[in-house]
């Protein structure tokens, strides 16, 4: 006898494999590239000999132009100095907790939402916890939206850039 869903199981099942897919990957394991080369990237490089949190950001409103630049820097999860991030404390107690993962893309195999936040793009250089940081953050996506609002603190939220 063949299994007959009614179409509420139907729907919460299909939403389910849709939230599984934009979830963040387990913490230690190796984000695979992404091939486009347009899609926003992120590198990490072998750790270097400082352990300070410093990062610059380039914030492209139009997705083009750097039209904002700040810096960052965090002792453990307080900011150190000044900085013209958003929100220094959130950010620096996000990269306290979350670390380098924060900047890795998703896994290539995820399915993302296809849902279209803007065009602003921002550029984030330098170091959390002594490892190099090179990663670019986009509103192109479900999981690109999400890896954006994990840095709200960093990068202000992702919808208010445009």
């Amino acid at each position: 006898m063949p299994i007959r869903l009614h179409r509420p199981a139907l729907m919460l099942a299909a939403a389910a494999v849709l939230l599984t897919g934009c979830a963040e990957s387990t913490p230690g394991t190796a984000p695979a590239s992404s091939s486009p080369a347009s899609s926003p990237s992120a590198s990490v490089s072998s750790p270097a000999s400082e352990a300070a949190t410093s990062l610059t950001v380039e914030m492209m409103s139009d997705g083009e132009s750097v039209t904002d630049t700040w810096t960052l820097e965090c002792d453990g999860a307080a900011p150190a100095g000044e900085s013209g991030a958003p929100d220094p404390a959130a950010a620096c107690a996000a990269l306290a907790d979350g670390g380098i993962r924060l900047f890795a893309e998703p896994p290539a195999d995820t399915a993302c939402t296809m849902q279209y936040g803007g065009p602003q793009r921002a550029a984030v250089t330098g170091t959390v916890d002594g490892e190099t940081v090179d990663a670019e953050f986009a509103a192109t996506n479900g999981c690109q939206i999400s890896r954006w609002e994990a840095l709200t603190g960093l990068l202000g939220p992702a919808m208010a850039a445009m």
